[in-house]
């Protein structure tokens, strides 16, 4: 009976090809490997024809999916290497770390503990490597191992030597602070060691283990079975739930908050995919995906980058070129000394946008399989790359899909997030998607609520109504539930936004509901929903906002008049969307009202006017009235800045064109003091600001002539008509319209 220790990096391509070769050597008839015990009787799958790395297993709590670990693989992982040996060759196949049952009750216990403070002990613990790296003149240990380990095609040796230089680090550290210990790295170690002793139990003969490096010395030395088994004792436990999930190249960075992360998976799948001509494989798939993006990248560069690559790897004495050669060799051929291209290199080569499939045997709640089922239906695989998919919601297909988008965003599973986009109108959603393994989670965490997408998305919706009490939030679940197409969530949140309306007296928050409702109503045709439900809605809290619009509008300062303005002209908006008179009439009334309530902000003031002018329900000379009324000398200028400001706003083309509104801004511009200024200068500018580049233009020649004693407004029509020049051009217009001219 013999028990052999490999200690391995957990991913990497050398460690993997090193160990498949030491284990067909060894030939073990039970293969025990450091991962979750949970997931055990999930080996077999990684079997199966469907299952392509890299995955992970899923390590959750049934009652909150939120509390989850994962163990990615790749396929250049060591452990996946020896899980695919051991399925082969028919010989058993374990994992032998702490259960997580055990390891989140005890974090469930640490919570309220308090960690112990970093040392250099700790900090080797962390990254054991590091002191090797720094002495053998690497900047950091990634470079080390992957120059002396992962570059290696197929030897063995190594294993004995990565023994006895982590037997000399532990010793190393403990001679350091032997009072710092990590109480959960004991444990694991415990219940590795006695698994260990529980296959040589069972009768199993040569046993390989497969671990991290850092673990090998104390499981190859056992101490005696009492001393883990007193350590192991009364260990709390929590049920837990174990699953396969596909998972990306771009979660295997250490960027990515994977502890044991790498740096470059992608160029690690290289390495593993191919043993021979390395260098010359990798300048193609470069020159490759240059030219892709419309770079040159021609076959002369590719020799001379696989030329400067090795003469690099001999400068530094290194036996083959790595990741380092091959970037500073593309980075000097191909980019020019430009990082920019090295960007894409780095994302699409060295990291990589590989997603992992799993089996259809894998278990997984009855929401995964409808939501599986619904993405092979409509054609939306899950990708790990972002795509832009633009939806035409006239085509059924298309219209599915966005419904499907949609409910998921109500199960708060964010695949997809909408864009802007124009060109057809309310028929066309732009959305950009992205599959991140961690929506696994979400989904799982989803299924409380129902067994498909769109009774999850129902009864979500329908809680989260219950939930709200402001009209705003109601309203824009109103929204999502049509933008969804869930008929039975909404009539329960309707309901409950009437109830909400019903005994609401705010009316910000009405005015801010508005919007949100006119764009239910006028969506809902598109969609093929019924959407009348919400007009009754829509009445009763236009009724609300007219009768107490005057109120909610009196005393204001200058930061609340501001937020009022904006709801004023969302909701004047939305009432114009709708094209409902009666509504829109109800809501001019109360404008007119506003304009002779005293004491009302002058930004409230103004806008009402505009937007009354603007409809042709005031006339002109009314306007020139009222403006002579707001920036006469006996008010004070702030106020009639804002008055102005409120009439400008957005659109300068009123100046333009009515010479008389011109006339009087003009002579209220000048009557304002020297001393007072410079404080009306900032309101000015900001309004200024809000018009477009022509419009300024045109304003600052208004002003010049102005200046220089000509008033007239450059749209205005002339007074003086030059009938010798107008006679000149009648013979050249009676041509254009085919017509005989007739002097007069």
């Amino acid at each position: 009976m013999s028990v052999t220790v490999f200690g391995i990096r957990h991913h990497g391509p050398g460690s993997a090809r090193s160990l498949r070769e030491a284990l067909r050597a060894l030939n073990p008839d039970a293969v025990l490997i450091e991962g979750p015990p949970d997931a055990n009787e999930l080996i077999a799958l990684a079997a199966d024809a469907q299952m392509s790395p890299p995955v992970a297993l899923l390590i959750y709590l049934p009652n909150e999916p939120k509390e989850a670990v994962y163990y990615p693989f790749a396929e250049f992982s060591p452990e996946w290497q020896a899980i695919q040996y051991g399925l082969t060759q028919n010989v058993a196949v374990r994992f032998i770390d702490l259960p997580q049952s055990h390891q989140f009750a005890l974090d469930s216990e640490k919570k309220n503990g308090d960690e112990s403070q970093a040392n250099s002990a700790k900090e080797i613990r962390r990254d054991p490597l590091r002191w090797i790296a720094e002495a053998a003149g690497y900047s950091d240990s990634e470079r080390w191992w992957d120059q002396m380990i992962e570059h290696r095609r197929d030897s063995t040796e190594w294993f004995k030597a990565i023994m006895e230089l982590m037997s000399a680090l532990r010793e190393e550290v403990a001679k350091l602070d032997d009072s710092v210990v990590d109480p959960r790295e004991d444990l694991r170690e415990a219940y590795m060691r006695q698994s260990i002793r529980a296959a040589e139990r069972e009768g199993f003969e040569r046993i390989a283990v497969v671990c991290g490096a850092w673990h090998a010395p104390v499981l190859e030395r056992m101490p005696p079975v009492k001393t883990d088994t007193a350590l192991l004792k009364g260990l709390a436990k929590v049920k837990v739930s174990a699953t396969w999930v596909p998972w990306t190249m771009g979660r295997l960075t250490y960027w990515s908050g994977y502890g044991a992360g790498i740096e470059s998976p992608g160029y690690y799948q290289h390495l593993w995919s191919f043993t021979d001509e390395v260098t010359v494989r990798w300048m193609i798939r470069v020159a490759q995906l240059l030219r892709g993006q419309d770079l040159d990248a021609s076959s002369a560069s590719v020799i001379e980058a696989v030329r400067l690559g090795h003469s690099l790897a001999a400068l530094r004495d290194r036996p083959v070129p790595g990741l380092a050669e091959f970037n500073d060799a593309v980075r000097a051929v191909f980019c020019f000394g430009d990082d920019t291209p090295m960007q894409l290199i780095g994302e699409k080569l060295i990291v990589g946008e590989l997603l992992g499939q799993v089996p259809d045997a894998t278990p997984s709640l009855p929401l995964q399989q409808d939501l599986q089922r619904e993405q092979k239906r409509l054609r939306l695989p899950p990708n790990a790359t972002e795509e832009v998919r633009d939806l035409d919601l006239r085509k059924p297909n298309d219209l599915d899909r966005s419904r499907l988008l949609h409910r998921l965003r109500l199960l708060e599973i964010p695949w997809g997030a909408t864009q802007y986009a124009t060109g057809k109108g309310t028929f066309r959603e732009v959305w950009r998607l992205q599959w991140r393994p961690e929506l696994a989670v979400a989904v799982i965490e989803a299924n409380v609520w129902g067994n498909t997408v769109p009774n999850a998305a129902t009864a979500r919706a329908r809680a989260e109504a219950d939930r709200l009490q402001e009209l705003p939030a109601l309203t824009a679940l109103v929204e999502d539930a049509l933008l969804a197409d869930l008929p039975e969530a909404i009539d329960h949140v309707m309901t409950r936004l009437e109830q909400v309306a019903a005994l609401s007296n705010d009316i910000p928050h009405a005015m801010e509901a508005l919007p949100a409702l006119a764009g239910v109503l006028r969506y809902g045709n598109v969609r093929q929903t019924d959407a009348t439900m919400v007009q009754q809605v829509v009445d009763g809290l236009v009724t609300r906002v007219v009768i107490g619009l005057p109120n909610a509008c009196s005393a204001l300062n200058d930061e609340a008049a501001e937020e009022m303005y904006q709801r004023l002209v969302q909701v004047h908006a939305a009432l114009l969307t709708l094209q409902n008179a009666a509504l829109l009439s109800d809501w001019n009334n109360v404008l007119v009202q506003l304009l002779d309530q005293a004491g009302l902000h002058g930004l409230i003031c103004g806008r009402c006017c505009r937007l009354l002018f603007d409809q042709r329900l005031l006339a002109a000379q009314e306007v020139e009235r009222r403006m002579g009324l707001a920036i006469a000398p006996a008010v004070e200028p702030a106020q009639s800045m804002a008055w102005i400001d409120g009439f400008l706003r957005g659109s300068g083309l009123i100046l333009l064109h009515n010479e008389e509104l011109w006339q009087i801004l003009n002579e209220w511009v000048r009557s304002v003091k020297g001393e007072t200024f410079p404080q009306l200068l900032p309101l000015l500018r900001r309004t200024f600001s809000t018009f477009s580049a022509p419009e300024r233009s045109q304003i600052g020649t208004l002003a010049r002539r102005g200046a220089s004693g000509t008033t007239t407004a450059p749209g205005a029509a002339s007074t003086t008509l030059d009938e010798e020049r107008a006679r000149r051009v009648l013979p050249l217009v009676a041509q254009i319209l085919g017509l005989e001219h007739r002097s007069n």
